[in-house]
């Protein structure tokens, strides 16, 4: 914090748009304002150097935090406080240094970042933090506040006029929305739905285990787990529809006012396609990264060699290796600074990122109104329960 500190006020009191009057102020540019790319472009604004300035290029008014996006689908009346104003970073910077263009970067070349409106913007550095996307109530669509929060109290009235609905996906989205869907309404019949055999099967097997009996036991959610039932094609597509037939593996089929889809993230990369195509994983959809978090740059041709490149990708949009979480994303941000700040002073970029799991890889989830439980790699779980106030323990 103090180092952070010091290096504001440097820039305070050295920062210009450019050295001399007759040069180019040269552009840091960031694909992305969640928490990955704004954590970037705040240590960007207190480190960069005379001549350089950063460039915000986000779609949506504010940043969202859609942590709260299951809770605040059901809970009404908080809906507005998944938004969160930029102006804070804005504050701290000095005057010139930053711009955040409202947009979307629908294509690169080797120097400019190609707008929806037409606009180019060049670049001597890119950051792609673009993270990924997934349809209501994991995500909104809409890219200003107040139509955002009308897209999660639509969401409000849905469930309200709902009695049977099935959550498919046992990750943490859907965990949390089935657990808030039956506190919250009690008298709601809500069922669970997961492909795999545990619930949560990406954050180890006592924090599923605790899950599953906080949701059967205590929430009386019902939860089926190891089924694939299809999904009606308007429920993929839009996240969430009714009302639907599921049908499981015995053949039984169910009935249910609203289906609500948690299920998988689709990693926001095809702004890399038509200038790196091979940079794109097969498998995965998302970038591939050198432990400098550079973009795997190279011709698209057979045996073409890689290149060096100015262009990094970090947070969920990168296959770096590391959790796709939050955290991961704030750790991966003095990476990429570091390096850019290398190649800025002329020297080869040296820093690598390495997943650090005992930090990166911990989840604190919700299982209803007042019952979390937070879980750390290696650790314990840590359960609190907010309504009895002297409850908290490890288990």
């Amino acid at each position: 914090m103090f180092i952070a500190f010091c290096n504001l006020l440097f820039v305070l009191w050295t920062w210009r748009p450019t050295p001399t009057p007759d040069t180019v102020t040269k552009n840091v540019v960031v694909l992305g304002g969640s928490f990955a790319g704004i954590e970037l472009v705040r240590r960007l604004v207190e480190t960069l150097p005379t001549g350089y300035r950063v460039i915000l290029v986000e779609k949506n008014s504010h940043l969202h935090y859609a942590f709260n996006f299951p809770r605040f689908a059901v809970m009404k009346g908080h809906e507005s406080e998944a938004f969160i104003p930029y102006r804070g970073v804005e504050r701290q910077a000095v005057v010139g240094i930053l711009t955040r263009i409202q947009g979307v970067a629908v294509g690169l070349t080797q120097t400019q970042v190609i707008l929806a409106s037409g606009e180019r913007i060049g670049y001597a550095y890119l950051a792609i933090a673009t993270g990924s996307s997934q349809p209501l109530p994991a995500r909104v669509t809409a890219t200003e506040q107040e139509e955002a929060c009308r897209e999660l109290r639509g969401v409000q009235g849905i469930i309200g006029a709902s009695e049977r609905i099935a959550v498919v996906g046992g990750g943490a989205v859907g965990v949390e929305m089935a657990s808030d869907i039956k506190d919250f309404c009690p008298d709601k019949d809500v069922t669970l739905i997961h492909s795999r055999e545990r619930l949560l099967n990406g954050f180890g097997e006592r924090l599923g285990a605790y899950a599953l009996a906080a949701l059967r036991d205590e929430l009386d959610v019902r939860v089926l787990l190891g089924e694939r039932p299809a999904l009606p094609v308007h429920v993929i597509r839009g996240g969430m529809a009714g009302p639907a037939a599921l049908t499981f593996s015995d053949g039984n089929v169910e009935e249910f006012d609203l289906v609500i889809n948690c299920t998988g993230q689709r990693p926001n990369s095809s702004i890399l396609s038509s200038l790196f195509p091979s940079a794109i994983s097969k498998e995965t959809s998302r970038i591939l990264v050198r432990p400098t978090l550079q973009v795997v740059a190279a011709d698209d041709t057979p045996n073409a060699a890689e290149k060096e490149t100015n262009i990094f990708a970090f947070g969920d949009v990168a296959e770096h290796g590391g959790p796709r979480m939050a955290r991961a994303g704030w750790m991966q941000a003095p990476v990429v600074l570091d390096n850019i700040l290398a190649m800025i002073r002329g020297k080869k970029p040296s820093r690598k990122y390495t997943p650090d799991l005992f930090i990166e890889g911990a989840i604190k989830l919700t299982l209803g109104k007042t019952h979390s439980v937070v879980k750390k790699p290696y650790a314990q779980l840590t359960v609190s329960d907010s309504s009895k106030p002297n409850k908290k323990s490890d288990i």
